[in-house]
């Protein structure tokens, strides 16, 4: 019984995260829809021509486990490497996976991009379970009661050959959510949640 009623949460999740604001329904990428890729300012006639395909690699750094691969092709997310994400990405510490929002995909995508630095991301967090945000509260500074790690929203990770103050302000540069900077815990933590900074 409980297993069929956390495989109904995780489908009931899985379609929400799927449609919310229309980015999978409509095939419609978070990036493109905010202007990431050029200045509003460029002629149509010098923008390149658009990216069939989106790659990402990125290392949990607690499992050694990585995604290496597509996300997104042709307008479309794929279901298979977002399960293959969501593990990844998942709670270590209980063994938890939960869905990863794609717009968190998608800032990714275009950071590497805008520092041209296609080494992979070192995630020190992905999806945290309540019980583990919990415990870190309780053991932690900066924990927040309500942390979007819990909805798969949020992120924290850093990247070889990238200053971790780069890192943080090409992130804050996009105006995609949340930036959090920690240099002495050597991450940045990126969120989908409202534009804030600390």
């Amino acid at each position: 019984m409980n297993d069929l009623l956390m495989q109904k949460n995780e489908t009931a999740a899985e379609a929400y995260h799927a449609d919310r604001r229309g980015f999978l329904k409509h095939g419609l990428a978070f990036s493109a829809a905010l202007g990431f890729w050029l200045p509003s300012t460029a002629k149509a006639a010098e923008r390149p021509a658009p990216i069939k395909g989106r790659n990402l690699h990125f290392i949990n750094a607690h499992t050694g486990e990585v995604f290496d691969g597509e996300y997104w092709y042709d307008g479309r997310y794929i279901p298979a490497a977002f399960k293959e994400i969501k593990t990844v990405l998942r709670d270590f510490r209980t063994d938890t996976t939960y869905p990863i929002d794609p717009r968190l995909m998608d800032i990714l995508f275009v950071v590497q991009r805008r520092l041209d630095n296609f080494n992979p991301f070192t995630v020190f967090s992905g999806y945290r379970s309540p019980a583990t945000n919990e415990m870190l509260r309780e053991t932690s500074n900066g924990v927040a009661r309500g942390s979007l790690h819990m909805q798969g929203q949020a992120i924290d990770l850093n990247q070889p050959r990238t200053r971790l103050h780069h890192l943080r302000q090409t992130v804050v540069g996009l105006q995609s959510g949340g930036v959090g900077y920690y240099p002495r815990s050597d991450f940045v933590h990126i969120d989908t949640g409202r534009v804030r900074y600390w």
